[in-house]
């Protein structure tokens, strides 16, 4: 997977210098050509590649917590007695 992504990228950077180094080109259109055609769909598809794999790890994680960790903190106020009013009987 990570080899198509590394050859991809070397092709996008061989347009932008083929783009910058033209006499009609400019470095801008360079980096836009990269960024366009090279960096940006190319993290598009690694991030869509990888969710199974994120899936997998976050099940792991939720898999492998204490059974306290999944119980609700109730705002994580601690639990108290109730006590009377000063001057008041119980």
């Amino acid at each position: 997977m990570y080899l198509v992504a590394i050859a991809w990228l070397y092709v996008a950077l061989m347009m932008a210098l083929a783009e910058a180094t033209s006499t009609q080109g400019t470095v801008l259109g360079a980096i836009v050509t990269f960024v366009l055609y090279g960096a940006l769909p190319i993290s598009i598809v690694m991030y869509l590649l990888g969710t199974p794999a994120r899936r997998a790890a976050r099940r792991r994680a939720e898999a492998d917590e204490p059974s306290s960790a999944k119980q609700p903190d109730h705002g994580g106020h601690a639990t108290v007695e109730p006590t009377a009013a000063e001057g008041e009987k119980p």
